[in-house]
C-alpha cells in the first residue's frame, strides 16, 4: 500500500505477449501518470551506473559491450535459460529499480498528479505490489501470447516459450489482482475493456477521496 497522501498507485502486470502496453497507452489517455519499469531498468543500467557495474560483476564480460553498455540480448540469453541466474539478476536490480519507481511516484505526487499506473512485468516478483492500492493484470492465451512475442521481438519459438516460462502462471495473476483483463481477441476490444476499468478505478479514487 502506498503511503503518499492523496495518491493512488495502480499497479498492471501480467504476462508477456498478453497486450499490457495496449492497456498501458488506453490508462494515460485517460489521465493517468504512467510510469513504465521497462524504462526505469534500462535508465538504472545505462552505461555509469552502479546497478551495472555489480552486472558486470556478477555476469562478466560476456554481458558487457565493446563501448562499456550493457549487452542486453546477451544477458537475457543468459537468465532466461537459467532460471537461478534470472534470480540473482532480480536480486541485484530490484532494489535500484524500486528506489527510482519510488522518486518517480514522489516526482508526479508534487506535480499534483494522483493518479499513477506502473507499468511492471516483474510487480509482484520485485515486491513493487506492496505499494499499490489496486494491481491489473493482463493475461491470454498460450499460444497467442508465443505468436505475439516472435512477432514483436524477432524471437524463435524456443526463445519465446524461455521468456513465458520465466513468468508467473496465470492462476498466480488470477489470485493476486484486483482486476484481470483477458486478451485474446483485438486490440480494440481490449482497448475497450481497459478504459472501462480506468473509468471504474478513477469513481474508486474520487469516492474514496470525498469520503476521507
Amino acid at each position: 500500500m502506498n503511503s503518499l497522501n492523496g495518491v493512488m498507485v495502480i499497479g498492471l502486470t501480467g504476462q508477456t505477449g498478453a497486450g499490457k502496453s495496449t492497456v498501458s497507452k488506453t490508462f494515460k489517455a485517460n489521465g493517468f501518470s504512467v510510469i513504465n519499469a521497462d524504462m526505469v531498468a534500462r535508465k538504472v543500467t545505462e552505461k555509469g551506473q552502479e546497478c551495472l557495474e555489480e552486472i558486470f560483476d556478477m555476469f562478466g564480460k560476456q554481458v558487457k559491450s565493446q563501448d562499456g553498455t550493457l549487452n542486453r540480448k546477451a544477458l537475457a540469453d543468459i537468465v532466461f535459460s537459467d532460471k537461478g541466474k534470472l534470480e540473482i539478476l532480480n536480486s541485484i536490480t530490484y532494489p535500484y529499480i524500486t528506489g527510482e519507481i519510488l522518486k518517480q511516484i514522489r516526482e508526479h505526487s508534487l506535480n499534483g498528479e494522483k493518479l499513477i499506473l506502473l507499468d511492471a512485468p516483474t510487480l509482484f516478483e520485485s515486491r513493487a505490489d506492496d505499494f499499490c492500492e489496486l494491481v491489473i493484470s493482463v493475461v491470454a492465451d498460450e499460444k497467442t501470447r508465443e505468436n505475439r512475442i516472435i512477432n514483436r521481438d524477432g524471437l524463435t519459438s524456443e526463445q519465446a516459450r524461455k521468456r513465458m516460462n520465466s513468468q508467473l502462471d496465470e492462476e498466480f495473476f488470477e489470485n493476486n489482482s484486483d482486476f484481470i483483463i483477458k486478451n485474446n481477441s483485438s486490440i480494440e476490444a481490449l482497448a475497450e475493456i481497459s478504459k472501462e476499468v480506468s473509468d471504474k478505478i478513477k469513481i474508486y479514487f474520487h469516492n474514496k477521496n470525498k469520503s476521507e
